[in-house]
């Protein structure tokens, strides 16, 4: 079996390797946090002291971190990972960040003869969990074919964006649709609860209805409508709204780079940001539902 590098161990990165671990890859990890890291090695990991440690003897490198900037570190510079990594290793970046810096890691994977793919992920923790994920891919379809296997062990659908930074202008595209559609939802729920109707029956005709969408499916940001979501939990666990904030973020800087109009992307974005401001920025993004109640 293949030795994998695992770089980042969050509430994303944990349940992904552990479902390679499942599928009896040798995974050699690297995280700051020292919890994640030996959670992982109680199920069969080798724990390194450093990224360039964990990625020694690696035939195949997956990095899963928080943004742009924690990427290039990771890759770019004389002692960066591309630096030290061998020639034909495969390297899975599958952290959300902006397609401009997806694109310079890739070029400079080219330089030294590294196959990469920028492959962003969408499903959340339980998707990640479930070895559910959906994956979008940008890069070199032939070194899909390569990296199809690791993918398939964390997730079910994986698409061929486009060229290099095309799986992370997928990803942005895909969370300014799911923040907006969270944000009207939970305006839609407290329009109606204030107006005497009881939440589970409300979310049950508009699930059933034209504004039935993906949040009233599985993520109803009212307590207590979905035992299972985040809002029922104390919206704790799940994707945190300081990260959906970075998201709509890159999407606007994606926008304005392609001289595209998202008015409605914009105002996701200052909503976020404003969560963030009122010390909500940890909590799961469904927590936006706390603006509109009184």
């Amino acid at each position: 079996m293949s030795h994998i590098a695992f770089i980042g161990l969050g509430n994303m990165g944990l349940p992904m390797a552990r479902n390679l671990l499942k599928a009896a890859f040798k995974v050699s990890a690297y995280d700051l946090q020292e919890e994640a890291l030996q959670a992982l090695v109680a199920e069969g990991a080798y724990a390194a002291q450093s990224a360039l440690e964990a990625a020694d003897g690696a035939e195949v490198v997956i990095s899963m971190l928080p943004a742009s900037r924690h990427v290039e570190g990771l890759y770019l510079g004389e002692n960066g990972l591309l630096a030290n990594l061998l020639a034909g290793t495969l390297v899975l970046e599958c952290s959300t960040i902006a397609p401009d810096s997806a694109r310079r890691v890739h070029q400079a994977a080219r330089a030294r003869g590294i196959e990469m793919l920028d492959a962003p992920v969408s499903g959340g923790t339980a998707g990640a969990a479930a070895g559910t994920l959906t994956f979008m891919v940008g890069g070199d379809p032939v070194c899909l074919e390569r990296a199809r296997p690791y993918f398939s062990v964390m997730g079910s659908n994986i698409f061929h964006a486009g060229a290099e930074g095309s799986g992370q202008v997928a990803k942005v595209c895909n969370n300014q649709v799911l923040a907006v559609q969270m944000i009207a939802t939970a305006e839609a729920m407290a329009m109606g609860v204030a107006n005497g109707l009881q939440p589970a029956v409300l979310a049950e005709i508009m699930r059933q209805s034209s504004g039935g969408n993906w949040t009233l499916e599985k993520y109803n940001p009212w307590p207590g409508v979905m035992p299972q979501a985040p809002a029922s939990r104390g919206y704790t666990g799940g994707f945190m709204a300081e990260l959906m904030s970075k998201d709509l973020s890159l999407a606007q800087e994606t926008a304005l780079a392609s001289g595209n109009s998202t008015p409605m992307g914009a105002l996701a974005l200052h909503l976020y940001r404003l969560l963030t401001k009122q010390g909500l920025g940890k909590q799961d993004f469904s927590v936006v539902q706390q603006l509109f109640i009184d």
